[in-house]
């Protein structure tokens, strides 16, 4: 049996992505599982993308889709460029596919395209980009726009009361659906960690690579953890998203 490998939020910085693979020193039985936000922040998102679809020909990924890369996938169907998006990231990414081919363009579009919401392991583990609300689980959402921008799920789980046990009548019924959830999309550093955060059964390896933290594997059968450098370092000429 392989690892399974869970990776946070990397928004454009391939150079963080890079050293954190070379960490892990991946075997080819091993699983990896990213959590989302491909693109946008630092320069190098188009690259990003190549190195991902490279890299999911010899060894098994799965691609959770997040946010922004629901943005970069509408932009490169020539739907436009969106306000909101241009301003959280996108001016970078749209450069950073400057010298890209349409081919390669397209190649792209159709990896974004093919990329689940969420993803539930064999043992019932759930990895999701942001969250969800329903009370019966991913399967049952009637608002599907929250598997990418749903923070309740993550709020809810800081403010619970941590001696709260799951046979209690008041524990949260949408946890009780899996044995593990696995998000990103809310940045650790935000509560002042630049580790991955754990609250009940749910597991934040979102650790502010956008900003200035750092990007997160995490192996969710040992919880071991390795890290890149921290990404303003690794991109000394540029903000990212810490505008």
């Amino acid at each position: 049996m392989g690892r399974t490998i869970a990776i946070g939020d990397i928004h454009g910085g391939l150079k963080a992505l890079i050293q954190v693979l070379n960490k892990i020193e991946i075997k080819d039985e091993d699983t990896l599982i990213f959590m989302g936000d491909y693109v946008d922040g630092w320069s190098e998102s188009a690259h990003v993308v190549q190195l991902l679809i490279e890299l999911s020909e010899k060894i098994n990924c799965v691609f959770i889709k997040g946010n922004h890369d629901i943005w970069c996938e509408n932009w490169l169907k020539s739907k436009g460029v969106d306000s909101t998006w241009y301003m959280h990231g996108g001016k970078e990414t749209i450069e950073s596919y400057t010298g890209f081919s349409p081919k390669q363009k397209r190649a792209h579009l159709s990896f974004f395209k093919s990329m689940p919401f969420y993803h539930i392991d064999r043992k019932n583990r759930l990895f999701i980009h942001a969250g969800f609300t329903s009370l019966h689980g991913v399967e049952r959402e009637v608002h599907k726009s929250s598997f990418c921008v749903d923070r309740s799920l993550w709020e809810m789980v800081l403010a619970m009361d941590k001696t709260l046990e799951q046979s209690s009548m008041f524990y949260p019924k949408r946890l009780k659906h899996y044995s593990e959830i696995y998000i990103g999309h809310t940045p650790t550093t935000n509560y002042n960690s630049e580790v991955p955060m754990h609250a009940a059964n749910v597991w934040n390896i979102d650790t502010g690579a956008a900003f200035k933290g750092k990007l997160t594997a995490m192996d969710i059968d040992t919880k071991d953890i390795w890290q890149s450098d921290a990404l303003p370092g690794l991109y000394p000429d540029e903000t990212g998203r810490n505008k």
